[in-house]
Formats: C-alpha cells, sequence, structure tokens
C-alpha cells in the first residue's frame, strides 16, 4: 500500500509477533474456553473421573491449537488506498477506495477489514470479507467529512485474521498511510472592476512596459538569431560589442492578501469562528485573484509567506494556476493562530508601494496596530480591509445591529488613511461583502462620492 494509491507492495506474511502475540490475541471465547478446560482437568484430577479430564483436555487444546493454526498461516494479502479526491474543502466529504489482493497460492479464511482514521472524520471503518480466492481482490469503500480544515492521516490498513470458532484473532498492520487535506471553504466572488486606483493593479491582465526613448533602453548582448532590427548602436559604440534592445517585459497585475493570525486578535474556535471565516475569505480571495490573472501572495501578520511563491507571488492565468491555488489552500489548511501581537512585521515585509492590491482580513485592532495597517496603505496602490470584531462574532447577529464602538473607531482610522474597509458581520457571506467593498470603493471614487467625501 503506498501514498499515491496504486498496487501496493505492503503484505501480511502471517509471520510477526511471535507466539505470545499470538497468544495475546486470544478472545474473550476464547480465554474462557483455555480457563473452562483447566479448571475441569484439575476437577477431574482431584475426583478421578476420567471422562471429565477428556472435557477438559478437549476445552483447553482448542483454543491454543487455534492461535497455532493462525501463527502459522501463510496469507500473503496486499492492500492499497486512494483517495477520491485527495483535497476537499471543509463540509464536503471524500471516498476512500480500499482495495485487497490475494497474492498467495492459497485461499485466505474470514478477513476483517479495519482502516485507521481519526475521530474528526468519523467513526473507524471496518469491514468483513468472506473468503479470497488465490489472485482474488475484494474492493470495499467508504466516505470521510470533517467541517474542520487541517491534514489527517488515514491509515495504516489493519487486517485481523480469525478462526471458524471466534477464539483467536491476531491483527495485522500495513506500513503505508495516505493524506486527507481538507482545505477552507472557497466561495465564488463576483469580478468587480478593481482599476482605476493606483499602480499595480488594474483588469487583471498582462500589461507590457512602455518604453519612453532611447535613454530607457536597458541593452543586453547579442545573442545569435537576434533581429538586426533591435540592435541599439549607441550603447554597441559605448561598450565595443554588439547590444540589442531587450524585449519587452510583460508587468503581471500583483495582489497581496494579508491574513491576520494573532492569536490575540480572535476568540473563539470552531468551523464558525471569526478567525475560520477569516481563514476562508483569504482563502476565495486568492483562488478569484489568480483565476483573473493577477500574481497572488499571501501574507501573514509574522511576514511568513506560502513556501516556494516568487518575489511577486504566484501567477494567474497560466498552467500552474492550478497548482499555485493547490499550494495556497494547503497552507491555509493547515495556518493557525500565532503569537505575535503586532502587524509590524508584514510592514517590513511589503516593498514601498509596489504590492499593488492589498486586500486584508483583520482581526481585533488597538489603537496601535491600526496606525501601523494604516501605514500599509502607503504601500500598496489599492487597499480592501475586512475588519472582524470579536465582540460581534461573540453574540447573537441580532443583538449588535451595528459596528461597536471600539470598532467604528478603527474603521473610521483606516477608511481616513485611504483604505476601503467595511466590517464583517457575524454569518455574513464572503461574496457578500465583497460586492460592499466594490460598492463603497465605487461611491469613494466616483466624483460625487469624493465631492460628499469633502
Amino acid at each position: 500500500m503506498d501514498a499515491g494509491g496504486t498496487a501496493g507492495a505492503g503484505e501480511d506474511r502471517g509471520e510477526g509477533g511471535g507466539i505470545r502475540t499470538a497468544l495475546a490475541g486470544l478472545t474473550t471465547r476464547g480465554r474462557s474456553f483455555l480457563a473452562a478446560g483447566i479448571a475441569a482437568a484439575i476437577c477431574a484430577y482431584v475426583l478421578g473421573q476420567s471422562d471429565l479430564l477428556r472435557v477438559g483436555l478437549l476445552l483447553g487444546v482448542l483454543p491454543l491449537v487455534c492461535v497455532v493454526v493462525l501463527h502459522r498461516t501463510r496469507y500473503r494479502v496486499a492492500g492499497s488506498r486512494r483517495l477520491s479526491p485527495g483535497r476537499v474543502p471543509a463540509g464536503s466529504e471524500a471516498r476512500v477506495h480500499l482495495r485487497v489482493d490475494n497474492v498467495s497460492r492459497l485461499p485466505t479464511g474470514l478477513l476483517m477489514l479495519q482502516d485507521r482514521v481519526p475521530y474528526v472524520l468519523g467513526p473507524r471503518p471496518r469491514f468483513v470479507l468472506d473468503r479470497v480466492e488465490p489472485g482474488g481482490r475484494r474492493e470495499v469503500s467508504y466516505r470521510v467529512r470533517s467541517d474542520l480544515r487541517g491534514r489527517y492521516p488515514l491509515g495504516p490498513l489493519q487486517l485481523r485474521l480469525t478462526d471458524p470458532f471466534g477464539l483467536c484473532e491476531l491483527t495485522r498492520s500495513f506500513s503505508a498511510h495516505d493524506t486527507l487535506t481538507v482545505i477552507p471553504r472557497v466561495e465564488a466572488l463576483p469580478p468587480v472592476r478593481l482599476s482605476g486606483e493606483a499602480k499595480g493593479y488594474g483588469e487583471g491582465r498582462q500589461r507590457s512596459l512602455a518604453l519612453a526613448g532611447d535613454d530607457d533602453v536597458i541593452p543586453r548582448g547579442y545573442r545569435y538569431g537576434d533581429d538586426l532590427r533591435r540592435v541599439h548602436w549607441r550603447s554597441t559604440a559605448r561598450y565595443g560589442e554588439l547590444m540589442v534592445r531587450r524585449e519587452e517585459q510583460p508587468q503581471r497585475a500583483r495582489c497581496t492578501v494579508l491574513l491576520d493570525t494573532r492569536g490575540v486578535a480572535f476568540e473563539g474556535a470552531g468551523p464558525d469562528s471569526s478567525f475560520e471565516w477569516a481563514v476562508s475569505g483569504a482563502a476565495s480571495v486568492l483562488v478569484h485573484m489568480l483565476e483573473r490573472g493577477f500574481s497572488a501572495r499571501l501574507l501573514t501578520d509574522t511576514g511568513d509567506s506560502v513556501p516556494g511563491e516568487g518575489a511577486d507571488g504566484f501567477a494567474g492565468v497560466s498552467q500552474g494556476t492550478a497548482e499555485a491555488a493547490g499550494l495556497m489552500l494547503d497552507t491555509l489548511a493547515v495556518i493557525d493562530h500565532s503569537d505575535g501581537t503586532g502587524l509590524s512585521a508584514a510592514y517590513d515585509t511589503m516593498r514601498g508601494g509596489n504590492e499593488g492590491l492589498l486586500v486584508a482580513f483583520f482581526g481585533d485592532l488597538d489603537e496601535e496596530q491600526a496606525a501601523v495597517a494604516a501605514k500599509m496603505r502607503q504601500r500598496s496602490g489599492g487597499a480592501l480591509a475586512f475588519l472582524l470584531d470579536s465582540e460581534t462574532w461573540s453574540r447573537e447577529p441580532a443583538d449588535v445591529p451595528g459596528p461597536t464602538e471600539g470598532s467604528g473607531e478603527r474603521l473610521r482610522m483606516l477608511r481616513e488613511s485611504g483604505w476601503t474597509a467595511v466590517t464583517v458581520p457575524r454569518g455574513a457571506s464572503v461574496e457578500e461583502l465583497w460586492r460592499t467593498a466594490d460598492h463603497e470603493r465605487t461611491t469613494l471614487t466616483s466624483p460625487a462620492g469624493a465631492k460628499a467625501a469633502r
């Protein structure tokens, strides 16, 4: 059994454990038979009853014979596991397919198949397999589901061998296991206009750098096959070798998604907590931006990003878009609260004015951290903030009709610094707030909105 889910090489030869392990496999029925046989033998010796001695020997020897037979069983069984799919959103089901092949020349007896799964995914599945002929196979499947994101190990697969009388059971385990990744829920976001605010992000398509003139050209050495019409004669005369103009380099629109993971910024736990909403929102925005062609980047309050991403993040609308989205979702599947108390590390990681669109999911912000968040606006072309207030999320939606006083003050500070900021009420959908943020941004950037803001 291997992690890839193909026919595995893990085998059960019935050789492990020794006779002591086999004796430990006696069931309650087997131990009762053995105890009854010993008691009958002692009574027969005391009373001088030979017939009772024969009964005692039969009761005592039968479990031992079953132990020896199972211990010397030479079954050679190969098992495999296949996940469909191997990555599922929280709250969705995945199906696990198990396959057992008898690779020996002898038929097997009754087999009890059991797969080890974490309790979060549901009860431990058990199956009873009838006699498997030489070269035969049996296939079974079960479903797993989790409302909590994470990575969950499946396996190892276990086989229980039992005798026809149910006096002894021996367990054989395969060595390989698989991993099920439960990613955050991803909501489909509407294609809103995010252009017109600043450099770094626009319609979500590639744009070419304009060359203002010869003085702006960065030449390179001539290579065999270059078009002679691209020869830059001024640089050729300067360097003493043939130089050509560089090809126009495409500049891809950028988007940075900042996820606040500070433990002090969120309260509560579980799939309906504010932190899980923030993780799901970050996943939805990242996938949406990759699909629109942005170079997406995930950043946390600690300054960490997704391992393996480039300086500008992962590029979208390419052959690697699905792989990039998978890497980001895998990172978000296991992300947890950080021990940090501030956003300074994330601010220091940002390049000055070169982050493109910045979409942030903030927890509780005090006055100091709100000031740091306000300065982040200066290092981005445009900024959208989703502010989650723990006090709002700790109550029922009807109990808190609007932002609390502290949350309202932080919201005002972010908006005055140039953020398009919205509060996140409990139970709101990411799609709904995405439209709300776009409406507020459009209102602020329109002539009427700008005049009203004054």
